[in-house]
């Protein structure tokens, strides 16, 4: 098999991405394992790594690499998860997809509506409201059923929508979500510097502030928003690019939210946690 000289940036847990490895010329590892064992192993079998704390999820390590090496990113770059092959998508299908030079969701489930229909996630016409739109496109109704988790917290948006009107302004609000779970991609350096160094440290900002018990949910709104921000071409608000600013816009969000959690309506909040019922499972 040809080595693809797209570089791989790498979120790793607890695992050795050995077979991962065996698709690219150059990658780095971004470490978060927990147990000791694991980076026995890869420093055993030779392979560097950049030792990180453990977020939860991989998006904050993307952005990391984004503004760390914002001056010499590489032309190509696979964005992925030392576990993708077997739990995002298929090894047969990365072997097709994983030397384009062009932005790629690695995303693939053969077995999306048996398992849809399993879970009991149906509209009132008794069909899926999520569903593939082509082989790796995952399409979900944008209603942040997530929120409502006991294990995913939210601190600064309780929704998708607010979220990307405090990014962007005047964005569409979409009906439903097109996104590749698990925030796996190939994307351009292009697609990366759309944005500034500031706006990737800032967007971590919002999702890694802490493990109580689990991360964010806020990390669930940007997974579903990572093709708008490589793909779409909304102007920015202002505080995104400005850290100083933002740290001061992002703390005024606090008691807004906590406010409208204390008065959301009992039906509302019964729907949600029924829905995240129905969909746990689905996603990071």
């Amino acid at each position: 098999m040809k080595k693809t000289d797209t570089f791989f940036v790498i979120h790793n847990f607890n695992t050795v991405p050995e077979e991962l490895l065996g698709f690219c010329e150059n990658y780095v590892i971004y470490d978060a394992s927990t147990e000791k064992k694991t980076r026995d192993e890869l420093e055993r079998k030779g392979y560097p790594y950049i030792p990180i704390e453990n977020t939860g999820h991989n998006i904050t390590t993307y952005f990391r690499y984004f503004a760390d090496n914002y001056d010499k990113l590489p032309e190509y770059m696979c964005l992925c998860k030392g576990n993708m092959l077997g739990r995002h998508c298929s090894k047969e299908y990365f072997g097709r997809v994983y030397d384009n030079k062009y932005f790629t969701f690695l995303y693939e489930d053969k077995d999306i509506f048996a398992k849809l229909k399993q879970q009991g996630i149906m509209s009132g016409e008794g069909e899926p409201v999520e569903c593939l739109v082509s082989e790796s496109h995952y399409l979900e109704e944008n209603t942040s059923w997530y929120v409502e988790s006991p294990n995913h917290p939210h601190r600064y948006f309780d929704e998708y929508n607010s979220m990307l009107t405090f990014i962007y302004k005047k964005p569409v609000i979409p009906k439903y979500n097109v996104f590749s779970p698990g925030a796996c991609y190939i994307v351009s350096r292009g697609q990366v510097k759309k944005h500034t160094p500031e706006f990737y440290r800032n967007m971590n900002k919002i999702m890694n502030y802490g493990l109580d018990p689990s991360f964010p949910s806020e990390a669930h709104h940007v997974e579903r928003m990572l093709p708008v921000i490589f793909g779409e071409s909304y102007e920015e608000n202002e505080w995104m690019n400005d850290e100083a600013l933002f740290d001061r816009k992002i703390e005024e969000r606090i008691p807004l939210i906590q406010f409208q959690d204390s008065i959301r309506g009992k039906r509302m909040k019964k729907l949600r946690k029924l829905e995240y019922k129905l969909k746990k499972g689905i996603g990071l």
